[in-house]
């Protein structure tokens, strides 16, 4: 699979993520039909920069809710996240499975 072609249906996916909802790098792997690369999402939405048009990355987070990164990334991912109604105490999304979307089910 050609890298451009996977970003893009990460990216693509990850436009579809409603505001104050969050989803994992693996349910987006999963929903493209690669649910062994969620590393590669990772590295994807680390590259949402180049796309052609904004990407939602702070929606994105590990399945466990926290969020990851290097302190200044999850602080702005933190205070994006709390500006759409999302809790988080100590990086991690609370009341994880009432925000959580997950593309294969909540998809319309």
């Amino acid at each position: 699979m050609k890298h451009d072609l996977f970003f893009e249906q990460v990216w693509d996916l990850t436009r579809e993520i409603p505001k104050g909802r969050v989803t994992s790098y693996g349910a987006i792997a999963k929903a493209i039909g690669t649910p062994n690369l969620s590393r590669m999402v990772a590295r994807a939405i680390g590259a949402c920069g180049a796309a052609q048009s904004p990407v939602p990355y702070y929606r994105v987070i590990s399945s466990n809710g926290l969020l990851s990164g290097d302190p200044s990334s999850t602080a702005k991912r933190q205070e994006l996240l709390e500006r759409e109604g999302v809790e988080i105490k100590n990086l991690k999304v609370q009341n994880l499975k009432k925000v959580f979307w997950d593309p294969l089910i909540d998809m319309e």
